[in-house]
């Protein structure tokens, strides 16, 4: 696995150290030993996965609020999109920072989300399937986000949104 730091305190891209052959290539996907080496949640509370049958269909920006925070390793296995992530850390240097990380079935690319970030994607194909790891269990309670277009962050979607659900649509200001 080759970790990337981003620009994001703690937020690393995950790319496939491929070992390839005529056969194709074999790569580890998750090293528990392999994260903590770079200071990584290793602990793994469940496997998510979704499916957004439309291109321009908006997940997020949704976190879970403490003490129910999540870190989370997102992978596109079908399709692809365009997946944001924001600091909402108040404590971190780069708070309300945001940056965008294309994921496809063809790049392999994973994103690993610190807790206290939102996250959020665009697809950016029609049929796209997004696997997620995630270190805490699913707290419907706890469920947070912030509106994708929030001018506190003004994020560039690099896809119109063509699909989005009421409850993100309407989440409401950071400020």
């Amino acid at each position: 696995m080759i970790f990337t730091p981003t620009k994001l305190q703690g937020a690393f891209i995950i790319d496939l150290e491929q070992r390839k052959d005529d056969r194709g290539f074999f790569a580890r996907t998750w090293c528990a030993k392999e994260m903590a080496a770079h200071g990584l949640a290793t602990n793994l509370a469940q496997a998510n996965m979704s499916l957004s049958r439309k291109k321009g269909t908006l997940r997020g920006m949704h976190f879970q609020i403490a003490p129910h925070q999540e870190d989370k390793i997102v992978r596109c296995t079908r399709g692809g999109l365009h997946d944001v992530i924001i600091d909402l850390r108040p404590e971190s240097a780069t708070f309300k920072q945001w940056i965008g990380v294309e994921l496809t079935v063809d790049n392999y690319r994973s994103l690993y989300v610190p807790k206290g970030f939102g996250h959020g994607f665009v697809t950016l194909t029609d049929d796209t399937e997004a696997a997620y790891f995630v270190s805490e269990f699913y707290t419907p309670g706890a469920e947070g986000g912030v509106r994708y277009n929030d001018s506190a962050f003004d994020i560039h979607w690099p896809a119109a949104m063509q699909v989005i659900s009421e409850k993100d649509a309407n989440w409401p200001d950071f400020a």
